[in-house]
């Protein structure tokens, strides 16, 4: 059985030594994750034009982590200056992408800077940092809540969970008719979804690609999105 297609948006990369040049791409364990689920991952290239009609040839779309998005995007007169890697036209392709995907039924997995993509889209805002060291989800494992009868807790199957995160920034106000399904112990959102969306969709704000190759919990998120994509076929 062919396996069903999963798009991929690529990241832009200032510098990549072994191909010589600037480059797109993505995470090496996000993809293998995917493949472990029997997808076949494949990269999009972040551009401006018809975002509809190209992602209607993909079974599923998993929206993944990055840099941030430009406060501008949720209504921010200021600039935090913990605000990094910010790129106009993946912005733009992005929150296309996540809207595109939601208006289609498109099965939608969004990771960390893609659950917040998500929630700007649907006109949320975002807290541009967390503060310093002792408040931010970087390099930390931690657990988080999960809300029960939610997708999110269907394909992990459990009510609890440990993220592996990596931010620091998280939403402030949802966007509109999103839903909290899971909280870390702090009160950050580590879970959105979208009831009565058209199609299958979770979002995380930490990066389950991180453990998913020895925590079957998390490996079973990407799981979910391609079971949601062979049943949409």
């Amino acid at each position: 059985m062919t396996r069903p297609l999963i798009a991929v948006p690529a990241r832009f990369a200032a510098s990549t030594s072994a191909l010589r040049y600037a480059a797109e791409v993505n995470a090496r364990a996000l993809i293998e994750a995917v493949w472990r689920a029997g997808g076949e991952p494949a990269g999009i290239h972040p551009a401006a034009g018809d975002v509809a009609g190209r992602l209607t040839r993909f079974d599923g779309i998993l929206l993944p982590g990055g840099g941030d998005l430009a406060p501008h995007r949720y209504g921010a007169a200021d600039t935090h200056a913990a605000v990094y890697d910010v790129d106009d036209l993946q912005d733009t392709f992005d929150l296309e992408v996540a809207r595109r995907a939601l208006d289609l039924g498109i099965p939608l997995l969004a990771i960390c800077r893609g659950l917040q993509t998500v929630n700007v889209a649907l006109g949320g805002t975002l807290e541009q940092d967390m503060g310093g060291p002792d408040r931010e989800h970087r390099h930390l494992v931690h657990p988080v809540a999960v809300e029960r009868g939610t997708l999110l807790e269907r394909a992990l199957g459990a009510e609890k969970a440990e993220a592996s995160c990596y931010h620091h920034q998280r939403v402030e106000r949802l966007g509109s008719g999103l839903t909290i399904t899971a909280r870390a112990a702090d009160g950050t959102v580590e879970g959105l979804e979208l009831p009565g969306a058209q199609g299958w969709f979770t979002a995380v704000q930490w990066h389950p690609e991180d453990t998913a190759d020895r925590d079957p919990a998390q490996q079973a998120l990407f799981d979910a999105l391609v079971g949601a994509a062979r049943e949409r076929r």
